[in-house]
């Protein structure tokens, strides 16, 4: 993680080494067995430029001018030290992080102060033991993960998503935009009319409304997806498919609420199922005049609706906040639903789980290989296999210079290339026989043929030998 640490006038620190600039490496090990990437971090004085825009009203101006002139490159950081007088920075807060890749940290103490901070930032905005732990939580055992692991997607070169039909350009897609670096996605929209939930809510006479209780909220699921169209279904796509569903209960379950463990409703009125979407419930205020035309026309307010869709699917791609200090202040990402800081975290965690989807994937084919000794390896696919590893080492060597998308570019041309030689049609197991099957398999074929052929052999023999022994008659 190359971290530059850049100090404006009247803010080093008088315990800072001179001159600057100069370099630091810091290396961690986490609780997974796999060891943190170094972490240079090199401080330097400001340039006019930069003092320029630290001279800003508010911070997010001064987060906005400082994107302009900043290396933008994936996983890189750059942190800027202000004075601890400095009006950036509202009453009370240490550090402004901001939606680009830099943050604003107040100077305050000494070296070892700052150290703190700058760990603790960097935490924040770069990968961590969490992070890389739901990464690998497909072969960890159980007891390592946490209750979240396995809620969000899974790497992929594709994704599906099927959110509801309205404001798809407006909402979804700058947050998809943002996320091409991720995957390919396609988004598709439909409408269901009369779609039933499976589970029939209760009604609660206190508060006149019907309840979803949380064990009913699996049953939910089935019932609506098998009436989803081709366009959104798994079974019609090669990749993972997030649903996201808007339901508008019947005016006979009206107003309908989803209710959490403890019977308290939920303030969204919406639930997700991990690897697979969301469902937010709408209510509809009944017509006040029991005579009024049908059908009704109904505005629905996408604003908070998509609100919660992306929301959901920000949990679903692992991008869940992280417990803040109390001085930390995060810049809102705006439209775009996440913050450059929030991309790179993302490219780190699916970097780590295709290099180890790689390393899987070869074992398994060596395994495969070693019980077939006469399987026949095509020169292609071993070209593949080949290709794999040095695409898999060029990730590792990648991340361990801090070069991020390069690094991921490579893990996910590893990861096609292992899969390439592992679905290979000629490496069918069923393809190759051992030599018992053989055995068992051509036996009963042949041994009919066979004994009358070796008995009359054998018949040719004897009379042969009789033949042999038989005086020859002289005249």
């Amino acid at each position: 993680v190359p971290v530059a640490v850049v100090f404006a006038p009247r803010s080093v620190p008088e315990d800072l080494p001179r001159p600057l600039p100069f370099g630091d490496v810091q290396e961690m090990e986490i609780s997974v067995n796999c060891e943190r990437s170094p972490c240079p971090s090199l401080p330097c004085p400001t340039t006019a430029q930069e003092e320029a825009a630290l001279d800003a009203v508010s911070a997010r101006e001064a987060d906005a001018a400082l994107h302009l002139l900043q290396d933008t490159s994936s996983g890189s950081l750059t942190v800027y030290v202000v004075p601890e007088i400095s009006s950036l920075l509202p009453q009370g807060i240490g550090v402004y992080v901001g939606k680009h890749r830099s943050a604003l940290v107040r100077a305050r103490g000494g070296l070892a102060a700052l150290r703190t901070r700058l760990q603790q930032l960097t935490q924040v905005m770069s990968f961590t033991a969490s992070s890389i732990t739901a990464a690998l939580s497909d072969r960890l055992p159980d007891g390592q993960l946490g209750p979240d692991a396995r809620r969000h997607l899974k790497s992929s070169l594709g994704t599906d998503v099927c959110p509801s039909p309205d404001a798809v350009n407006r909402y979804v897609q700058p947050v998809l935009d943002k996320l091409s670096l991720v995957a390919n996605f396609s988004v598709d929209s439909q409408i269901l009319y009369y779609a039933v939930l499976g589970v029939t809510p209760r009604f609660d006479k206190e508060s006149s409304s019907f309840l979803l209780s949380t064990h009913s909220l699996p049953h939910v699921i089935n019932p609506v997806e098998a009436r989803l169209g081709e366009h959104c279904s798994s079974a019609a796509s090669l990749y993972p498919v997030l649903n996201f569903l808007l339901y508008v209960p019947e005016r006979s379950h009206s107003p309908l609420y989803i209710q959490d463990k403890d019977g308290a409703p939920v303030s969204t009125n919406a639930f997700h199922s991990p690897r697979w979407g969301g469902i937010m419930v709408y209510n509809v205020e009944a017509p006040a005049s029991p005579q009024a035309s049908l059908p009704l026309h109904v505005d629905v307010d996408m604003v908070r609706v998509m609100e919660v869709f992306l929301a959901q699917l920000r949990l679903l791609f692992g991008l869940s906040r992280e417990e803040l200090p109390a001085e930390f202040l995060l810049e809102s990402p705006g439209n775009e639903g996440l913050a450059d800081w929030e991309l790179d975290r993302l490219l780190w965690a699916h970097t780590v789980e295709n290099i180890a989807t790689v390393s899987t994937t070869l074992t398994s084919l060596a395994q495969l290989l070693d019980k077939i000794g006469n399987i026949v390896i095509k020169d292609d696919v071993a070209s593949e296999v080949y290709r794999a590893v040095a695409s898999a080492q060029s990730a590792m060597a990648k991340l361990t210079t801090g070069h991020l998308h390069l690094a991921f570019q490579a893990s996910k041309e590893a990861v096609t290339s292992s899969e390439r030689a592992f679905f290979d049609p000629s490496l069918l197991h069923l393809l190759y026989f051992p030599d018992d099957q053989k055995f068992a398999i051509y036996i009963p074929l042949f041994l009919p043929m066979a004994v009358p052929i070796l008995l009359s052999l054998a018949k040719i023999v004897r009379e042969t030998r009789q033949h042999k022994k038989e005086p020859t008659k002289m005249d």
